[in-house]
């Protein structure tokens, strides 16, 4: 694949835009804010965790079996991630 090429999710609700990659907490969560880490410093890999995932990580010290499947990662387009960083971030 080369370089510049964007994968893209079919949104239900926003139509074809790029993916991006957060935890099953955030996604699912909507009893108040449970924190957004940004987990990339690379522009356009958008990826993200909540508190408890960052917790856990740091705990674990790497992406270990467990800390994934606590993680239980979920794809979701840019619009989406955009809206669930506002909800879920901490002010």
């Amino acid at each position: 694949m080369a370089e510049d090429t964007t994968l893209e999710i079919d949104c239900a609700k926003h139509g074809k835009r790029p993916v991006t990659v957060i935890c099953r907490h955030l996604l699912e969560g909507k009893d108040g804010p449970l924190g957004f880490i940004e987990t990339s410093t690379v522009p356009r890999d958008l990826q993200a965790w909540c508190n408890a995932c960052e917790a856990l990580f740091e705990l674990e010290g790497s992406l270990t079996d467990a800390f994934k499947a606590f993680h239980d990662m979920a794809l979701v387009c840019e619009s989406c991630y955009i809206e669930i960083k506002l909800r879920h971030t901490v002010v």
